[in-house]
């Protein structure tokens, strides 16, 4: 019998990185089960843990009214599985497990932070949450650089207690992609003719800065008059505003995907990938950067989260500076008419993502955390 590792994990229906650790983690050394808040029982995840046999138990959680219920629920939960280490994801799966493990005497409490400065910058009441929920924590994960600065300098975290491992893949998912799944999704999303196909994939939101990519490719448009636009991931706080952005453009010439389940596929519809964040520090990670580059797709960026540590310009992307539509512009007809460099930036994309993002450098960073 392994140590027992605990997830817990709020608001999630599907998540491969998951699936990944599941699959990865050294079943001989850890006992691994999880606990999953939300509001619905018999999530995608859920479901596949079930599956392969892994503990797992649905916890109701829809609002604050469910707090101390949750809590005591995973507080027994975790008290008859003997767990040894807690591991928390997400905002409300943090507060209510790392209280929980508290209260039990487990030593070992881990949260991943998720996020960056998004609390700070819109819902700055909340910091006071998080500064509690780094309290309860033994060791907190940051994703990203970025994450450790701000759990440092902003939140005035212990430098001990942080670990950084950053997102592992699986890499050669968004390379080994079958012609026939792509062609599928050009049917699918009636991509015929269309050329060049710019390519989005962010929540609509604020700060992913979707609202300086339309006007930039509303310039495009005036020189290929056949582009596309695809926004994929297409929900969120911001659709109004991004509604009334997308009425200056041609019904024809724009796609809005709320879900498309074949990703690494849908990678392959673009000829430039476009992800701008709107500042250095609001993007925790991006796995948008990672997945792009693995994938081989000539990309433009803003350099916020994980982007500082290894996007560089003209070498693996184009960077671009932040809230700026006309450096955007000028960004995708470099990518596409200048084929040396097009080339150069396709080259070096994978070898870039291949040292830093590989899935067993992560789980070999998990472990190690584990065995402390």
């Amino acid at each position: 019998m392994g140590k027992k590792v605990t997830y817990i994990i709020s608001d999630i229906e599907k998540a491969l990185a998951f699936e990944w650790i599941v699959e990865e983690l050294n079943t001989e050394k850890y006992d691994l089960s999880f606990i999953l808040l939300n509001r619905k029982q018999g999530s995608f995840l859920e479901n596949w843990l079930k599956e392969k046999q892994v503990p797992v138990f649905w916890v109701y959680y829809e609002s604050k009214k469910q707090l101390f219920s949750a809590f005591s629920e995973v507080r027994k939960i975790l008290k008859n599985w003997g767990t040894q280490v807690v591991h928390c994801h997400l905002f409300t799966a943090s507060l209510v497990g790392l209280l929980a493990a508290k209260s039990l005497g487990i030593k070992k409490r881990i949260f991943t932070r998720h996020y960056s400065t998004f609390h700070h910058e819109y819902f700055p009441r909340a910091v006071w949450y998080d500064r509690f929920i780094n309290a309860l924590a033994t060791h907190i994960v940051a994703i990203s650089e970025n994450v450790r600065n701000v759990l440092i300098l902003k939140e005035k975290v212990n430098p001990a207690k942080i670990r950084l491992i950053h997102h592992g893949f699986r890499l050669e998912l968004f390379e080994n992609v079958s012609r026939e799944r792509v062609e599928n999704l050009k049917q699918k999303y009636h991509l015929q003719n269309k050329f060049p196909v710019i390519g989005v994939i962010a929540r609509w939101t604020h700060w992913k800065g979707i609202q300086f990519i339309i006007p930039a490719f509303a310039e495009i448009l005036k020189h290929y008059p056949q582009a596309h636009l695809i926004l994929a991931n297409a929900k969120g706080d911001y659709t109004t505003e991004i509604e009334k952005l997308l009425k200056n453009l041609p019904p024809q010439s724009y796609i809005a995907i709320p879900f498309e389940n074949d990703l690494p596929a849908l990678y392959q519809l673009f000829d430039v990938y476009v992800h701008t964040p709107i500042n250095a520090e609001v993007e925790a990670f991006g796995q948008t950067y990672v997945e792009a580059l693995a994938a081989k797709i000539p990309s433009v960026f803003t350099l916020s989260g994980v982007a500082k540590e290894f996007i560089h310009h003209q070498e693996n992307a184009w960077v671009v500076p932040f809230q700026n539509s006309e450096k955007i512009v000028e960004a995708i007809r470099n990518l596409l008419e200048n084929n040396e460099l097009r080339s150069k930036i396709i080259k070096n994309s994978r070898e870039s993502v291949e040292k830093m993002f590989n899935l067993r450098k992560m789980i070999r960073g998990l472990e190690q955390l584990y065995d402390e």
